[in-house]
């Protein structure tokens, strides 16, 4: 067993690059998915069910790829193809989304456009797992988030660019105004070229030289086991039981439509149980669920402190239009210049936490060398935390960009420490899949949100959006305290 060769900054930095352009796609989504689907028509009460499909495509795709990817190997690499196919699917998308002429389009372009994202960004995660010895993962995860920071704020601020660069900012009522059409086609051109420079300036171990690094099989990784049927079929009795009579709960009392998706969610998990338990062929669903059922203890505890901070940015990319607009712009009404001047504030809004993200990441590493990886996030998060819940108390739209700070903080600690916290007890022929699999608990919790925050917001809260971000404040710091549950990793983090 021999070490895994350190890389060069500009190694990682090639590797990395790609992010870039897949965040220029998530970043132009979560600022202007939800402005999209007003302009089309769409009640407020109606945004999270259309938002629904963006986690669904991610729960489905992400384990599939990642199991895909780690069994793959062609003259582009292990991962590179599913770079490069994700970034093309990805960009026709973008191209055709501000084009829908109706909502049920948009919607359908949105599942299209998150599944390509979704194709490209999961095998990147084990990207920097494959080519980086343990030391360095802290540097590379840092580094992502350093691109996903840079690509999101030129992004976000698009449409507020071509405004003051005189592109018309507003359209007809059902029209999406030229300043979100160009932004889109623009992003489009980026994401591309982005993914493209990561495929052809990096190369890939094969798998039998990945399997001869000494950090192929980690201390405390999962261990192949068979499928436990018996369990797993307990375990489905109980999930069936409870999605079906959540169901017939909110069908009784005629509660939100939308929490059927979170009772629909638990009856299929329980049916996917009751499914693997019956089948004895070995195959990829039953892989995937035998995978799901022996994760790692370490992936465990962070898989609970992934739903927390998810569900608090789900929160926030969901509600925060609507919140700014209607409190500090006071108004709801899609057409006015208040409105569309509102949204675009928060596309700045969104390119400044993501702007403090960049900036949080190249602190991060010596962060992390000064308190390790859990104080680091505890910080982080909390700091996301204050800075959601400050949105309520500041009345000036300027001063906002106080409280992303906060938010910035944690978005960067979110997309990078977790996964350094995880990547040392995967073995390296299952980091796709296991990655996907982490990317669950990134996944349901936006369900979660987009299920219960609208019936929470109607029952407590006189469905003012703006308390959806308080909830979500709350949901950083509770992330927080939760994340000291989880075992430091034995070897530090070092220096490029």
């Amino acid at each position: 067993m021999t070490a895994k060769p350190r890389l060069s900054l500009w190694q990682i930095w090639n590797m990395c690059f790609g992010f870039l352009g897949i965040q220029f796609g998530f970043a132009l989504q979560n600022a202007n998915v939800s402005r999209i689907f007003q302009t089309l028509g769409a009640d407020m009460d109606d945004v999270p069910g259309l938002w629904i499909a963006a986690p669904l495509t991610g729960l489905i795709v992400q384990p599939i790829i990642g199991h895909l990817s780690d069994s793959t190997w062609t003259r582009m690499g292990r991962r590179r193809p599913y770079f490069l196919w994700g970034a093309i699917f990805s960009t026709l998308a973008l191209f055709v989304m501000p084009n829908s002429p109706q909502l049920w389009i948009a919607a359908g372009t949105l599942w299209i456009l998150d599944a390509s994202l979704n194709v490209s960004m999961e095998p990147f995660r084990a990207f920097v797992g494959d080519q980086l010895p343990p030391k360095q993962r802290p540097t590379g995860y840092a580094m992502q988030s350093f691109f996903i920071g840079v690509g999101s704020v030129v992004a976000s601020m698009l449409p507020w660019l071509l405004a003051k660069a005189g592109v018309s900012n507003t359209a007809a009522p059902g029209h999406v105004p030229d300043t979100v059409t160009y932004a889109f086609y623009l992003g489009g051109a980026v994401l591309l070229l982005a993914v493209l420079w990561t495929v052809v300036r990096t190369r890939e171990y094969p798998p039998e030289q990945l399997a001869s690094f000494d950090d192929a099989s980690p201390s405390g990784a999962a261990i192949e086991t068979e499928f436990d049927r018996d369990r797993s079929r307990k375990a489905s009795v109980g999930w069936l039981i409870t999605g079906v009579a959540a169901i017939a709960a909110v069908t009784w009392w005629q509660l939100d439509r939308l929490l059927y998706v979170l009772a629909g969610g638990m009856a299929a998990y329980g049916l996917a149980l009751l499914l693997a338990s019956m089948w004895r062929a070995r195959n990829m669903f039953t892989s995937i669920m035998t995978d799901l059922q022996t994760m790692p203890d370490t992936m465990r505890q962070l898989a609970v402190v992934q739903f927390f901070s998810w569900f608090a940015l789900f929160a926030m990319w969901i509600y925060t239009t609507a919140a700014v607009t209607g409190v500090h712009y006071g108004t709801t009404d899609t057409s006015s210049a208040a409105y569309n001047e509102g949204a675009n504030w928060v596309g700045v809004l969104f390119a400044a936490y993501n702007g403090f993200a960049a900036l949080a990441a190249i602190l991060i590493p010596w962060m992390v060398r000064a308190v390790g990886l859990r104080m680091s996030h505890l910080i982080n998060v909390s700091l996301g935390g204050l800075g959601l819940f400050s949105l309520i108390l500041i009345r000036d739209p300027q001063w906002l960009l106080l409280s992303m700070v906060g938010v910035g903080f944690a978005w960067a600690s979110i997309l990078s420490l977790p996964y350094a916290l995880l990547s040392d007890s995967l073995p390296a022929r299952k980091m796709g899949v296991y990655m996907g699999i982490f990317n669950f608990f990134i996944v349901i919790p936006q369900l979660v949100a987009a299920s219960v925050l609208g019936f929470l917001l109607k029952t407590f809260a006189g469905g003012q959006p703006i308390y959806a971000l308080a909830i979500g404040g709350a949901s950083l710091l509770l992330a927080g305290v939760l994340v000291l549950r989880v075992k430091e990793p034995r070897s530090g983090p070092e220096a490029v």
